[in-house]
C-alpha cells in the first residue's frame, strides 16, 4: 500500500476539484496550461492543488523555477486518478447517449396518425436512428405513467393540469370529396348541391356539418338527412376518396390527399376551429433529450407544412 493510499484509509475522499486540477497539471506539467484547460486562473489551480496536498498530507509536485516535477508518491497516484476521470467521462457519455436513445412512445388519435404523422415520422427516424418511435392511437386522454407514454398530440385549447403543452398547428374545417363528384348526374358545383349528395359524418364531430352549413347560410337540416357515419375521421376521409359522399375535412387530415389529387375542396368557405393541436408531456419529463428532440422536430415539421 502506498503512503497516499495509507493516508486515505479511514478518511473522506479528497476534493474532486483538487483531483481534477492535479490530473490536468500533471498531464501538462504546467499550472498555467492546466488553468487554461479548466477555464480558471493559474492562482486557482495552485490553491486547489495546495489544498489537495494538505488533505493528503503529502506533496505532489516539486516546484522549481519555471519547472514542475512529480513526487514519487504523485507518480504512483496519477494513473488511477487519470483512469477514474476517464471512467467518469465514459459513464457520462453513456448516460447522455441512453437519454437520447431507446423507445419513444407517442400517443395521438388514429386519424391524425394515419393521415398526417405516419407519412412524416420516417424523416425523424432517419435523422435519429438510435430512437425507436412507437405510435399508439387512442380516442381518449392517456395516463402517461400508466400507459407508458412519453409524449402525446392532443386536440384542445392547451390547458391540461400537470402537463407542458406546446402549440403545434391549427385546423380549418371544409367539405372535401372525390373529383368524380364534380361532374355526373348530380354535379357538385355550389354549396346548395350538398342537399343532393351523401354527407359523411364522424361520431366525435357530428355537429361539424351543422356548423359549416350555418356559416355558409344554408339550412342546417341538410346535415340531418341520412348519410354515412364513422367512428374515426380518417375513415370518413377515405370514404370521400372512394366517392361515397362528401366529408368535412380538417386541414391536416386531408392536405396530402388534396395534394395527390385524390380529394378536392369544391368550396371556398373555411370554418375556423376554436381549438388546435398541441404537443404535450408531463412537466417532470418535458426536458428529457429524446422527448425534446421529437417535440422540436414535430413542431418544425408542422410549421414547414404550413409554409409550403
Amino acid at each position: 500500500m502506498t503512503e497516499i493510499h495509507a493516508k486515505l484509509t479511514g478518511m473522506m475522499l479528497p476534493s474532486l476539484t483538487g483531483l481534477r486540477a492535479f490530473e490536468a497539471a500533471a498531464r501538462h506539467m504546467s499550472f498555467t496550461l492546466a488553468a487554461a484547460e479548466l477555464n480558471v486562473t493559474q492562482t486557482a489551480v495552485s490553491h486547489q492543488i495546495r489544498r489537495l496536498e494538505e488533505q493528503l498530507g503529502l506533496p505532489l509536485f516539486i516546484r522549481r523555477n519555471r519547472t514542475l516535477l512529480l513526487t514519487r508518491e504523485a507518480r504512483e497516484y496519477l494513473p488511477p486518478i487519470r483512469s477514474a476521470f476517464e471512467d467518469l467521462r465514459k459513464a457520462t457519455e453513456n448516460l447522455r447517449r441512453s437519454e437520447q436513445a431507446g423507445l419513444l412512445t407517442v400517443s395521438t388519435t388514429a386519424s391524425l396518425a394515419t393521415k398526417w404523422l405516419v407519412s412524416r415520422v420516417s424523416a425523424f427516424q432517419d435523422a435519429h436512428p438510435n430512437i425507436e418511435v412507437r405510435i399508439a392511437t387512442s380516442a381518449h386522454l392517456v395516463d402517461f405513467a400508466r400507459d407508458q407514454v412519453d409524449l402525446a398530440v392532443r386536440y384542445g385549447r392547451g390547458t391540461w393540469p400537470g402537463l407542458r403543452a406546446h402549440w403545434l398547428m391549427a385546423e380549418h374545417i371544409f367539405p372535401v370529396c372525390s373529383p368524380a363528384l364534380l361532374t355526373g348526374a348530380n354535379p357538385l358545383s355550389r354549396p346548395e348541391d350538398l342537399a343532393n349528395h351523401t354527407l359523411l359524418h364522424t361520431m366525435v364531430s357530428r355537429e361539424d356539418w351543422q356548423l359549416w352549413l350555418t356559416a355558409s347560410d344554408l339550412p342546417a337540416s341538410i346535415a340531418m338527412r341520412r348519410g354515412l357515419t364513422f367512428d374515426q375521421g380518417f375513415m370518413a376521409v377515405q370514404a370521400a376518396v372512394e366517392g361515397l359522399g362528401v366529408a368535412l375535412g380538417r386541414t391536416h387530415l386531408v392536405q396530402d390527399d388534396i395534394a395527390a389529387g385524390r380529394l378536392v375542396a369544391p368550396f371556398d368557405m373555411l370554418l375556423p376551429d376554436n381549438a388546435g393541436y398541441y404537443v404535450v408531456c408531463p412537466e417532470a419529463t418535458a426536458d428529457t433529450p429524446k422527448i425534446a428532440l421529437f417535440r422540436d422536430w414535430l413542431i418544425a415539421s408542422a410549421k414547414a407544412g404550413t409554409e409550403t
